[in-house]
């Protein structure tokens, strides 16, 4: 017998997941669909990596009631140094100067599944239905069908409401024809943990360097999140790497200001590319997460817009009659095109100006740098951004430091 339910999500990572537990506890049906055991160490969304979390998204997850079981391993984000490797640009941000405990947390990718899937099991009106995968789709004028296989033989369910969240290489998108546009960077990114020799402050630093920016990022017992970018061509030997080498490397790289680099974790690497959908709307059916766009992490700003995507489709489901329609969802699109644009305009331009080595680039970057220290309002500006709480944001978004409705800033 085929079930029936308001809304189907394929994928259960760290957005897939997210939005089931903005919807658990209301009226709808959900079905969390994810193809990876959640204790398999294959799923991506939730491997050993530092997630760099906004202010905006230490606000959904409140008020999703999600942060008190997350923030004995999340680490405040006090200060943020950014600066052009051998040259002379470099600002300075710190959470004070916007009045603020922390201008973002880094919690492990790990930690934040565990939350995010014991919110779904702890959800009545939520089936989280793993392993599944989705084998195929029928979307239809009414409701969607989806047939998909459980270790046995296929089953199938209906819903109101498909959405896609599984991730930048989604088979399910690509089987239904939504059309993408990428650019690959060229760069991969190493990740791993690290314990500095001098206690990081909470401070976050990265630098640009030719090869791309390498970023460090506190975390708890006085370890930092490594971010290593590197030629794509070049990834392998840096995964192939001894420990000792990986890290002479790397604080080569970043300088003397935290001291040695010791104790290294296990290296992952990621594949660097800017992708978009052209239409993240279908029939019934809507992207969402790194499936509708993925950037680069240079602002460490991919899941913090997806997460806010996340809560303003939530609350536009909250008061939709039919959570398909598409007038309903063609509203959430437009409420959030410019949030997103501006940060795919903005990674992407980061991207570009910091892996040019002409001479006119090179002053026009550092010397914007420099103009960004020195004067308050452009620095402000940075990080409003940062925090993820410029322009037209979720409710979820506002906390008491900002207007009770969401305005332009």
């Amino acid at each position: 017998m085929q079930a029936d339910y308001d809304v189907a999500i394929v994928g259960g990572g760290m957005t897939g997941a997210g939005l089931a537990c903005a919807l658990a506890g209301g009226p709808l049906r959900v079905a969390l669909i994810e193809a990876v055991p959640v204790r398999n160490d294959t799923q991506p969304s939730y491997d050993d990596r530092g997630l760099s979390l906004a202010l905006s998204s230490r606000r959904i997850l409140d008020g999703l009631g999600l942060w008190p079981a997350l923030a004995r391993e999340a680490t405040p984000i006090e200060h943020i140094h950014v600066s052009d490797r051998g040259r002379f640009g470099f600002v300075r941000l710190h959470a004070a100067d916007m009045g603020v405990p922390a201008l973002g947390y880094v919690v492990p990718a790990r930690e934040l599944g565990r939350v995010l899937l014991a919110g779904v099991a702890g959800a009545d009106n939520v089936d989280f239905l793993c392993p599944a995968e989705v084998t195929r789709a029928r979307p239809g004028p009414d409701r969607v069908a989806l047939e998909f296989a459980a270790g046995g033989p296929e089953q199938g369910l209906s819903c109101r409401l498909l959405v896609i969240a599984d991730g930048t290489r989604s088979a399910l998108r690509d089987a239904l024809g939504m059309e993408v546009e990428i650019r690959d960077y060229g760069q991969t990114a190493i990740v791993a943990t690290v314990t500095p020799e001098r206690p990081h402050h909470n401070w976050a630093y990265e630098r640009f360097t030719d090869t791309g920016p390498l970023a460090l990022l506190p975390l708890t017992r006085g370890r930092c999140a490594l971010v290593y970018t590197v030629p794509t061509a070049a990834a392998a030997e840096y995964l192939a790497l001894s420990d000792s080498t990986f890290l002479d490397r790397a604080r080569a790289r970043f300088g003397r200001r935290l001291g040695r680099l010791q104790h290294p974790g296990t290296r992952k690497s990621y594949p660097l590319l800017r992708l978009v959908a052209r239409e993240p709307l279908g029939d019934r059916l809507v992207l969402l997460g790194n499936a509708a766009h993925t950037v680069h992490p240079n602002a460490a700003q991919g899941f913090n817009l997806g997460l806010r995507d996340v809560a303003a489709l939530a609350e536009q489901l909250a008061t939709a009659a039919d959570p398909g329609a598409r007038e309903s969802l063609a509203a959430w699109c437009a409420a959030r095109r410019r949030d997103q644009e501006r940060v795919l305009r903005f990674t992407d331009g980061l991207a570009r100006l910091f892996s040019s080595n002409r001479p006119e680039r090179i002053i026009l970057r550092d010397s914007g740098m420099l103009l960004t220290d020195l004067l308050p309002g452009l620095k402000r500006g940075l990080m409003r951004r940062a925090m993820g709480i410029n322009g037209r944001q979720p409710q979820l978004v506002l906390g008491p430091a900002l207007p009770e409705n969401p305005v332009d800033y």
